[in-house]
């Protein structure tokens, strides 16, 4: 049980975190990469700059976390709760987020290239800035996101909802 555990900077490389308890606590700048977080429980936990590039989260609750600057690059995310989840700017390029529920996500400036959202769940998600150059969105739910400023999958920008209070969390 790690609920609530000051984890700044730790080196936890390839570590086996399965289901394991980490609510609230602190991973900021703590080295993920290609660690097994399945089913780990993240809720409002602070990512903060960590490194996730390859890691396992498929089916972990990253409910209210923030995850700002994260490096997520290569990561399975697939069935992952992101609900309210803070990825600003942080970089998601080539992961798998097939079925994710990031609902009223924030997403602005993130780094979507390649990744697979297909399924996923974004309703009410800012996607201000984000860019999803040729990001599979088959069935991904966009109604209500926020897609000011977007590249799109086809290179294309999208300026809807710009004139929304966008970034308010931020």
């Amino acid at each position: 049980d790690l609920r609530g555990a000051d984890l700044r900077g730790a080196d936890l490389r390839g570590a086996d975190l399965q289901e394991a308890s980490l609510t609230g606590a602190s991973l900021t700048k703590a080295n993920l990469t290609g660690a097994y977080l399945r089913k780990a429980n993240l809720r409002g936990a602070s990512l903060t700059e960590a490194s996730l590039s390859r890691a396992n989260l498929a089916g972990a609750d990253l409910r209210d976390a923030n995850l700002r600057d994260a490096n997520l690059r290569d990561a399975n995310l697939r069935d992952a709760n992101l609900i309210g989840a803070k990825l600003r700017e942080a970089d998601l390029q080539e992961a798998s987020l097939t079925g994710a529920s990031l609902t009223k996500a924030s997403l602005t400036k993130a780094s979507l290239t390649k990744a697979n959202l297909a399924g996923a769940n974004l309703r009410g998600a800012d996607l201000s800035g984000a860019v999803l150059r040729d990001a599979e969105l088959d069935y991904a739910v966009l109604n209500k996101a926020i897609l000011c400023n977007t590249f799109m999958p086809d290179g294309q920008r999208i300026f809807q909802d710009c004139s929304r209070d966008i970034g308010k969390d931020e």
